[in-house]
Formats: structure tokens, C-alpha cells, sequence
């Protein structure tokens, strides 16, 4: 993250990196914790002003939702899944951030239908109007939060040196075979060592893997990649591209 440069604790003689503060406050210290938070408070008010678009300050409710947020990232970070704190960070509070702005605007607008309404129960041409405009703002927080979304995947496929374009490229051609990856890199999720394996290495551990799954080791390795990218999405923050997992696994 370009905004913030990382930030490094002095202990002893030694610096920590950042996710290794992170690691420590896990393990129960508070003090560094809140030095943490503290530290990052312009890299928390930056990101919650590009979500609004103005500049926040400490004193606003967006800021505050921020503040939460990156203590939940702080809390749920885990640098066996392959990304970085920042960026890890960065997606929570902006989803954190856009979720209350929705439930803002949609407060208001309910309020401004209810003192629009006719006596006599029939609807405005006003409230019509809103009912729209909360349509259509729901319809650009979703957009935002897919962007957000897929920007922080390719950050992580890059990782292991996949692309979009390569998803799709390799991604297997029938629904069953699709269907069957998928499967594969569920159960690699399960198996906490083979996790650690696969992020920690960025190699899909094919030798193990064959053990456990019912596919051929030469299925399993023709879709290296889609699986990669299957087991990236199982165990991250991805909301709506776990829902395309889970539209294959239905189908």
C-alpha cells in the first residue's frame, strides 16, 4: 500500500514486520494493538475518504466504522492465505464502510417515503421515485463491492503468478469437470496442512492431494490453476465469488 509506509516495531534489538505485530496482538497483547490502530489511523481515514469520495475526518461515523473494521482485520488475518495485512485491511473497511452508507441511505429514504405517503394509503409519485433511486444505489454498492472484490483476487493470484486471463484459459469446459475441481480444492481447504503447503510454497501439492481426492493426479494437474484459484476463494473474504462457487456446485 503506497499511502502507508509498514510499519515496523523495535523489540530488543530486532524489528518485527507488520504481519508479525499482527501474529503478537493474536497471541493476546492489547498494547501493541492498540499502537497498531493507532499507527494506522491515516492508512484507516484514507481508505474510508476514497470510499465517499470527500475527505474524512476522526471525528465522522465513516471513520469510526473504519476504526472497527481494521481491528476485525487485525483479528482475522491470517498470512498463510497468501495477501498481505494492507490489502486484507483495505477490503474489509471499504466493504464495512459501503454496507453502512447503504444502510443510511436506505434509513433516509424510508423516512422521506413515510412523510410522502397519502393519507389514504396510495403510494407518490415520490416514493416511486425513491423506491428507484434505493434500487439503483443498491445496484452501484454491489458493483463496488465486486470491483473490490476481484482487484484484491488478482492481487493474490499474482502471487502465484496467475491471471484472470488465465482462469479463464484454464478453467475446465463442462460443468461437471468444473464441479469436480472444485470438490478437489474443497477438500484441500480441509486439510489444513496441504493449506499451508499451498500458500506457503504457492505449488499446488499434487502428490498429496491425489491421495485424497476420487480424480486421476493427471485431472487434478490439468486444472492446477482453476483449483489454485478455487482453494484462493474458499479461504478468503469473497462474498460474491464464493457465490459463483456455489452457482457451479448447484448447478
Amino acid at each position: 500500500m503506497k499511502c502507508v509506509p509498514s510499519l515496523l516495531f523495535k523489540l530488543g534489538k530486532r524489528k518485527r514486520s507488520l504481519e508479525d505485530t499482527v501474529i503478537r496482538i493474536q497471541q493476546g497483547d492489547s498494547e501493541l494493538q492498540n499502537q497498531l490502530i493507532e499507527q494506522y489511523k491515516p492508512f484507516v481515514a484514507k481508505t474510508v475518504s476514497s470510499v465517499c469520495k470527500r475527505y474524512i475526518d476522526e471525528t465522522a461515523d465513516e471513520f469510526s466504522i473504519g476504526l472497527i473494521a481494521f481491528n476485525e482485520a487485525i483479528e482475522k488475518y491470517s498470512p498463510e492465505k497468501g495477501n498481505s495485512l494492507l490489502a486484507f485491511a483495505e477490503l474489509i473497511i471499504k466493504r464495512k464502510v459501503i454496507d453502512y452508507i447503504r444502510k443510511e441511505a436506505r434509513s433516509a429514504q424510508t423516512i422521506n417515503i413515510e412523510l410522502q405517503e397519502h393519507e389514504e394509503g396510495e403510494v407518490s409519485q415520490s416514493k416511486i421515485e425513491a423506491d428507484l433511486s434505493i434500487d439503483e444505489f443498491q445496484r452501484l454498492i454491489e458493483q463496488e463491492h465486486r470491483q473490490e472484490e476481484i482487484l484484491h483476487f488478482q492481487k493474490v493470484l499474482k502471487e502465484f503468478h496467475l491471471t484472470i486471463a488465465d482462469l479463464i484459459d484454464h478453467s475446465p469446459k463442462h460443468i461437471d469437470a468444473r464441479q469436480n475441481a472444485i470438490q478437489v480444492a474443497i477438500i484441500l481447504v480441509e486439510h489444513e496442512e496441504l493449506c499451508k503447503v499451498l500458500f506457503q510454497k504457492k505449488q499446488l501439492p499434487v502428490k498429496q492431494l491425489e491421495k485424497l481426492v476420487s480424480v486421476s493426479r493427471k485431472t487434478v494437474e490439468r486444472n492446477r490453476k482453476y483449483i489454485i484459484a478455487m482453494v484462493i476463494i474458499l479461504t478468503g473474504d469473497y462474498l460474491y465469488l464464493k457465490d459463483y462457487i456455489k452457482g457451479v456446485l448447484d448447478a
